[in-house]
């Protein structure tokens, strides 16, 4: 894969690369920055803001740690934290090389969901020093959000996190990225008259990615026996002695070995691996009215074009923006945020990743606003086959999904703070 990367970089018009270079360089190094949020022009400001004025907060969270969230930025500061381990298509690039694309995540967390972000890039010799370094970092921060470990790590890292934390812990490259496949997959399905418990679902990826999709579309319904997850060794199945924990869970009984063989009769296919590995004689053999969702980026498992050259009773979904159906993850990660840290939820659980995929899937199905259409420069936008998941810059995006997010905090009883309606139904209901 890095190999793949470098030579579609050098690929890349040599303009292209310069105005990428300059973009983060100029005219200040960098995407993200601080501001000050309180008034700062006069004696009274200063003694205010610093001694001996900043004492009093001091004091009362010294009293009640929760008091933090009233006088500091803690309630809206989120740290996304790399090893550099696995950075985008790139591979273990290091620490410090990830941070343009932790810089980037904050620009998104904010511009769609006025969350803060300090990015932070973290040189571990191990899984266990990682984990450390953040768990002693974590009272700053509302919410930790993982980026771009690599698996195995990561599930080790988020679990131990997920353990010793009361903050939201979220691993992006898994959860993310498994709440939109899952919201475009059930709403591809109605389409295609098929129901999740009953289809076989082919995944093509077995890294953090592939494997917290399955579990989450088990969590939804599917039926465990009918999801094949193939890695570089083929099908995950229960003969294999080469199986992580993690791996292992997924395991199914099967005579079928190759991804040939588990694209035969299938219904969907979920790629996170890497381009052009479904043929179009792969594409043929799959049940009538499949779903193929081909996520690797920049270049998918299969060109959509050639796709449904091959089939025209398919729906389509790519990673990419030029294309319909872009699994996207700013879609998640901002809103599930944003959902968790206004009822200062103490982690996000697979209810509220439910919610998440029920608010995106639903709200597909709804009129689009005009500015939707006009940001787009379409004249109509409807649920259909080339429109099973919002677009990124749909506004309804910011009270729909937080508001699932946060009911189904309360609901299962991680929330520590409550709307005045929600409070009022928790005590009614209790």
């Amino acid at each position: 894969m890095y190999l793949y990367l470098q030579q579609y970089s050098n690929a890349m018009p040599t303009r292209f690369k310069q105005q990428a270079l300059d973009y983060h360089a100029k005219p200040k190094p960098g995407k993200i920055a601080t501001e000050i949020t309180k008034p700062c022009e006069t004696q009274q400001d200063l003694s205010l803001a610093y001694t001996p004025g900043v004492a009093e907060p001091c004091r009362a969270i010294h009293r009640d740690q929760d008091a933090a969230y009233e006088y500091t930025a803690k309630g809206n500061l989120v740290a996304v934290i790399t090893d550099g381990t696995a950075v985008l298509g790139l591979g273990d690039i290091g620490a410090i090389a990830g941070k343009p694309v932790m810089e980037g995540k904050g620009v998104l967390f904010k511009a769609f969901a006025d969350i803060d972000v300090f990015d932070i890039e973290v040189n571990a010799d191990s899984t266990e020093d990682f984990i450390k370094t953040v768990k002693n970092i974590a009272p700053t921060f509302g919410g930790i959000n993982l980026e771009d470990i690599a698996a195995p790590a990561c599930f080790d890292i988020e679990d131990a996190l997920i353990e010793q934390l009361d903050i939201p812990v979220f691993h992006d490259d898994q959860h993310g990225t498994a709440i939109i496949i899952a919201a475009s997959l059930l709403n591809a399905l109605e389409l295609q008259h098929k129901k999740l418990e009953d289809v076989r679902v082919v995944c093509l990826g077995a890294g953090a990615a592939g494997i917290s999709s399955m579990k989450l579309l088990q969590g939804l319904g599917a039926d465990p026996e009918k999801l094949f997850m193939i890695d570089r060794n083929g099908i995950i199945q229960t003969e294999r002695d080469d199986l992580n924990k993690y791996k292992k869970a997924f395991a199914v009984h099967t005579d079928r070995r190759t991804l040939a063989d588990a694209m035969d009769g299938a219904d969907v296919f979920i790629g996170v691996s890497g381009p052009d590995l479904l043929s179009p004689d792969m594409l043929n053999t799959m049940a009538p009215n499949p779903v193929v969702f081909a996520l690797s980026n920049p270049d998918p498992e299969i060109l959509p074009e050639l796709a449904h050259m091959t089939r025209d009773d398919l729906i389509m979904g790519t990673g990419r923006s030029d294309y319909p159906n872009q699994v996207n993850n700013v879609l998640g990660f901002p809103y599930i945020f944003k959902g968790a840290l206004d009822v200062r939820a103490s982690c996000i659980n697979m209810e509220m990743k439910i919610a998440a995929v029920h608010a995106l899937a639903g709200l597909t199905r709804e009129p689009v606003p005009q500015e939707v259409l006009d940001a787009y420069d379409v004249d109509t936008m409807m649920f259909g086959p080339d429109y099973i998941i919002p677009k990124p810059l749909d506004p309804r995006l910011i009270d729909t999904i937080p508001r699932a997010v946060s009911k189904a905090a309360i609901a299962t009883g991680v929330a520590r703070k409550f709307p005045t309606d929600s409070k009022k139904q928790k005590e009614a209901s209790s």
